[in-house]
């Protein structure tokens, strides 16, 4: 008993709990619109300096209320499937599952130390500097540099290695000179050039996962679709981005649908969500109308337990069975996909892609995409603040890779992203 005690420690929880917390306030002061640079560096730097020379029991309990702080959204989808009494169920396990890793993170960095003599805070750094690598279930949004994006310093690995190694030798020398080494990572203000095509017109939908599959709706739903493809067509728009499964059935079985998207892409080019069948598996798809041509880009990365069950096949029948009503797991393609539109080239991505480094690796001529078009539902996480973490993973990767994004989206805002900033443009 006194072993189990020691875990529920009032101190412990408090510095665990007061670390995550600081942890995920760059989250939190971007949804709130108080996203200050010199706030989120001192807040920051302080979440890490005091994890660092943190035991294991303060670690567990960090990890637990990371997985609060940062993913309880998760569980808010519950409800879609008429389980919203597992809403608390689901943040405990989320909660635990981060508490375990981080546990062990520290419990092996103190074998470790007593084996080996190597101080502990440079294997919890070293783990630190690694955990982006670490994707439980596939789910890759925990990446700890991402806490940086909006300070004085930087998001590159390099960068937060510097940082890493800048606090863990002031801790280990008790010598606060060694924090100079963090300057070197230090993160000049990107220039926004804004020479963005101001001929796409990124369309935001306010339709609830409810309604949204609610068929006695979707002449509704799409004859505003059409209205607002009409609209850009009007205002001599090139391009319109709807956003993902703004049109909720099977695509390419509706006939009429398609003849309608086909003669209004004789005026404008359109990109939208919507799903396809082949006969024996759905997918989760982006359709791309130019002119007399119809592309279909289907999903690579399928969402954990949304899309695809990531479970052993024999656990993985059961969930879909007892949670999802029997339904399929949608299937992913094998290829990432890049099309042209009036001669530019754009990586397709669909919502949880987006935020995966899968999506940004080089294209055959060895470079990184240079435009990104991403389709979103956020209608499964709102209220929350999922849209604004989804939005700050596309501004690490913007501007880790230098790729312009676009982003439709339901259920929140639209947005540009160019060289890792949001751009407030109205198109």
């Amino acid at each position: 008993m006194s072993k189990i005690r020691q875990y529920f420690n009032t101190l412990e929880i408090t510095k665990g709990f007061f670390i995550a917390l600081l942890a995920s306030l760059f989250i939190y002061l971007n949804h709130w619109g108080f996203a200050y640079p010199i706030l989120i560096t001192i807040f920051a730097l302080a979440s890490l300096f005091i994890l660092l020379q943190s035991n294991k029991t303060t670690w567990a309990w960090y990890g637990i209320f990371i997985g609060v702080f940062w993913f309880w959204w998760i569980a808010l989808s519950l409800q879609h499937y008429g389980y919203a009494w597992g809403f608390p169920v689901g943040i405990v396990i989320i909660s635990l599952m981060y508490g375990v890793i981080f546990y062990f993170i520290a419990w092996l960095s103190e074998k470790i130390e007593t084996l080996l003599k190597i101080n502990a805070v440079f294997i919890k750094a070293f783990a630190l500097f690694g955990f982006s690598y670490l994707h439980p279930f596939g789910f890759d949004w925990l990446k700890p540099e991402l806490i940086f994006l909006e300070s004085y310093l930087g998001i590159e690995k390099w960068q937060f290695g510097l940082i890493l190694m800048s606090i863990s030798l002031t801790i280990w020398k008790k010598n606060i000179l060694f924090l100079l080494l963090i300057f070197t990572a230090y993160e000049p203000s990107n220039h926004i050039s804004k020479t963005v095509n101001t001929n796409i017109q990124l369309i935001s939908t306010q339709v609830t996962v409810k309604d949204k599959w609610d068929k006695t709706l979707h002449e509704k739903q799409f004859n505003t679709v059409f209205y607002a493809i009409d609209q850009a067509i009007d205002a001599n728009k090139t391009l319109i981005i709807l956003p993902e499964s703004v049109f909720p059935i099977f695509l390419n079985r509706s006939q009429s649908l398609i003849h309608t998207l086909q003669e209004k892409a004789k005026h404008i080019s359109i990109v939208a969500g919507g799903l396809y069948w082949d006969g024996k598996t759905p997918r989760n798809s982006t359709y791309i109308f130019t002119n007399n041509k119809i592309t279909v880009a289907n999903k690579v990365l399928l969402v954990p337990f949304g899309e695809s069950n990531p479970l052993p096949n024999f656990l993985s029948k059961w969930v879909n069975k007892v949670f999802y009503d029997g339904a399929v797991d949608y299937k992913a393609s094998s290829d990432i996909i890049d099309y042209k539109i009036d001669g530019i080239t754009y990586r397709n991505a669909i919502c949880f892609e987006a935020t995966s480094e899968k999506l940004y690796e080089k294209d055959k001529k060895g470079n990184y995409p240079q435009n990104m078009i991403v389709l979103s539902n956020n209608g499964w996480f709102t209220p929350s603040i999922e849209p604004t973490l989804q939005k700050l993973l596309l501004q690490y990767y913007s501007q880790k890779y230098n790729t312009t994004i676009y982003h439709a989206i339901n259920m929140s805002e639209s947005y540009i992203i160019q060289k890792g900033k949001c751009l407030n443009i109205k198109l």
